[in-house]
């Protein structure tokens, strides 16, 4: 149950089911979301906002009340520049502003990291995905899981203190393209600041959970949605959105933390080339972007360049790094046939957090093609590099390519392949641009390219050990079929990316593929930023894993989608320990310490892009489920992780299959134009969306009402039916009992055999 702690002394398929991710889907087991309240004027009290849901805490022995989180919580630049001082505490989302993830700490260290175990749990009540960075300061612990809830614990104990939900409605799921996750909150003078999925944000009492003041981030008709934690900077709340697929246009804003008022707001794409544009960046982004003539404007589909994770901040410089996203549509041949570099996509940019003015900008991707987006984590770092000391800023984008930049004007200082990397032959370092190579070019012909749109590395936050000088990068080698759309017509509220998904299991099988067997391998590297070259690699079981801890006791943390959880020697990559959490683990570990002693958290919960294919069967939630939790270990606590319950039942019996051949085929067209997205390629489903060939015979009776009436609306399966009509719905469910008997044919034969 929600609430309760407890005490102790992906297959790849190619590459398509990354991208994919989870969005209108069924929430599960999660508590059920329903429709917020009205957004309160900027600065009305929080009675006047609504309250948390507040759970006190029952345990007398508590020393944490609400006057000592108030004191506790008076976060500002000041006590963050000097994390270092106070190395017990995780105070902003990367510890420091330098978003290293490398903790001081040593208590734990590479002689002793075999004797820990779990200290406490915390369970969210939730299935989906867990991707949060809890903040943590003076033994009080602020975390989000899904559906942006945020979560108040004490960080010895577990105890809740209280609990916030912003009830997001749950139809806003179908414009979430990779699951109704949340990477976590702000905490600033006393507040809580975090945002919803459906673009809100709100102050929260850090006391109390109580709501200070909300405001919508975006125009409530667009399909945005956000999931990246706010940064605060100089008192400004900056938050970017994600959406790209859904033609929306992406934007940087910031917020007075005191009121909520917006003080600036920064386009990463131009609009509308008739009106003026909103700031002078935008004048030189114009010249960048055409429509070669065609029926196709970029500017009536949002154009895409959504702000959706990554930021770092150079107090010395003033300057906040922010990494941009994807082109909408991907297809560059549809959303800019004039061709043209489309800034400001796939991007560094420097701003200036107090104005959003731009002071640099460096495209990791010029007319990105391919959904490579340089949201990925960056950090900040001084290297010595030819022997002078620079401050840099390393990113390893999805491209595939390691970046290390002067973080004051932007100068490249190095690109090197990281991964596998066929869509482009190099870097070229005199003009900063990749050489693309033409022969993978896919405007004519379906092509298989390294890395896919899941990339080579994904929102997985790296991490960076100024002892040993390496940057740890959770990543993956994974391809993918791009297959032009030569059809493609915007199709507002669903996926608009100009490649044909609807034919994407014909063109595999055209190919002579099998869909079901391409794996991709997902490591862990250590790479060296200034020889430019891997140290060590560690390759895991699963393709897609965990964020990145390392510390000053020569380690680096973390979990993966087996349910592994790792301590690796930071230097030789030697594994020092682990433990079987038996639950998939994509979030990043953090490290505190209260009363002098040193704990580990990380949040456990298969989710997020990728989660919607099960074809890999040693996914942790195949055998365990996937309860979300919070784990918290320490030297001597248990190490035993207490089993979740068993998930999965047998499939069963399907009803009699009544349909033609001719109806089934168009269903599976259907299937995975519309539902793949959440429900697994070939009706293969995850454990965290409904398994529809699991569903109960007389689930079959209710498929006009769940995708044409939307009866499940508020549970996250809103309706489709400005997609699909009842013919169109009769031949899904035709292909699901179809794909339905074949399993349960294959489960039948297994107990037989058995």
């Amino acid at each position: 149950m929600p609430g309760k702690s407890r005490h102790f002394g992906w297959i790849w398929a190619g590459g398509l089911a990354l991208v994919l991710g989870l969005a209108a889907c069924d929430q599960g087991t999660d508590e059920q979301a329903s429709a917020p309240a009205e957004a309160p004027e900027i600065g009305a009290p929080a009675e006047d906002a609504g309250p948390a849901d507040v759970v006190k805490a029952q345990d007398p022995g508590l020393i944490i009340d609400s006057s000592y989180i108030t004191a506790a919580t008076q976060i500002d630049g000041n006590r963050v520049q000097a994390a270092d001082d106070e190395p017990h505490n995780w105070l902003a989302h990367g510890r420091t502003y330098s978003e290293q993830r490398y903790s001081p700490l040593d208590e734990i260290n590479d002689t002793n990291v075999g004797g820990l175990g779990l200290a406490w749990s915390y369970d969210t009540g939730t299935i989906r995905g867990l991707e949060a960075s809890p903040i943590v300061v003076d033994g009080i612990m602020f975390a989000t899981g899904t559906w942006s809830k945020v979560y108040a614990l004490n960080a010895k104990t577990g105890e809740e203190l209280w609990t916030f939900d912003p009830k997001v409605p749950g139809e806003w799921a179908r414009y979430a393209c990779c699951d109704v996750v949340n990477r976590g909150v702000a905490v600033w003078k006393g507040r809580v600041y975090v945002a919803s999925l459906d673009g809100r944000l709100f102050a929260l009492d850090a006391a109390t959970g109580n709501v200070v003041w909300q405001v919508d981030t975006i125009d409530r008709k667009t399909p945005y949605t956000i999931t990246g934690a706010p940064r605060i900077i100089n008192g400004n709340v900056i938050i970017g959105n994600g959406g790209a697929e859904y033609g929306v246009r992406g934007y940087i804003t910031a917020y007075d933390a005191e009121t909520g008022n917006q003080n600036w707001r920064f386009f990463t794409v131009p609009g509308d080339p008739e009106k003026p544009v909103e700031h002078p960046e935008l004048e030189a982004a114009m010249k960048t972007w055409s429509t070669g003539g065609t029926e196709h404007k970029w500017w009536e589909v949002g154009g895409g360049g959504t702000a959706w994770d990554s930021m770092a901040y150079d107090p010395e410089l003033n300057l906040i790094y922010v990494g941009t996203g994807n082109g909408a549509p991907w297809n560059r041949w549809v959303r800019s046939p004039g061709g043209g570099d489309n800034l400001y996509l796939s991007s560094i940019l420097a701003l200036n957090p107090d104005t959003g003015r731009m002071a640099w900008s460096y495209q990791t991707t010029p007319g990105d093609n391919w959904d490579y987006t340089a949201t990925q984590h960056m950090i900040l770092a001084e290297l010595e590099i030819d022997g002078a000391a620079r401050k840099v800023i390393m990113q390893a984008p999805k491209n595939g390519f390691f970046y290390v930049l002067d973080r004051e004007t932007g100068e490249l200082i190095s690109a090197d392949a990281y991964a596998k990397v066929t869509w482009a032959k190099g870097i070229d370092m005199e003009t900063g641009r990749p050489i693309e190579n033409e022969d993978l070019s896919y405007k004519d012909e379906a092509q298989a390219v390294f890395p896919g749109p899941g990339g080579a590395h994904n929102w997985y936050p790296m991490a960076f050990n100024p002892n040993t000088g390496l940057v740890y990068i959770p990543m993956h080698d994974q391809d993918f079929i791009y297959n032009n759309d030569p059809d493609y017509q915007f199709t507002e509220g669903e996926w608009n990316t100009g490649n044909s998904f609807s034919t994407f299991v014909e063109v595999y099988e055209g190919l002579g593929l099998d869909i079901t067997a391409q794996q991709g391998t997902g490591r862990l590297k250590a790479w060296d930023p200034v020889v430019k070259q891997e140290v060590w690699t560690k390759d895991h079981v699963t393709v897609v894993n965990g964020g990145l801890l390392t510390t000053a006791g020569n380690l680096v943390f973390q979990g993966s989608g087996d349910g592994q959880f790792f301590a690796f020697n930071a230097q030789s990559g030697e594994t020092l320990w682990s433990v079987n959490t038996k639950t998939g683990i994509i979030a990043p570990p953090v490290t505190y310490a209260v009363d002098g002693e040193q704990y580990i958290a990380v949040m456990a919960g298969w989710g997020g892009g990728g989660a919607a294919t099960t074809f890999d069967p040693k996914l942790a939630h195949h055998e365990y489920g996937n309860d979300g939790r919070m784990l918290v270990f320490k030297l001597g606590g248990d190490p035993d992780v207490p089993q979740p319950d068993n998930y999965r039942p047998e499939i069963p019996e399907p009803p009699a299959q009544e349909a033609s051949a001719e109806a089934i085929a168009d269903g599976k067209k259907h299937y995975h134009r519309h539902c793949a997205v959440c429900h697994g390629l070939l009706a293969v489903g995850p454990y965290e969306i409904p398994d529809l060939r699991y569903s109960d015979p007389s689930m079959y009776d209710a498929y006009e009402d769940i995708v044409l009436e939307g009866i499940l609306k508020d549970t996250g399966m809103a309706s489709f039916a400005d997609a699909l009509d009842a013919e169109d719905v009769a031949n899904v469910k035709a292909y699901i009992i179809s794909e339905a008997w074949t399993y349960y044919d294959k489960q039948e034969d297994a107990k037989k055999a058995e």
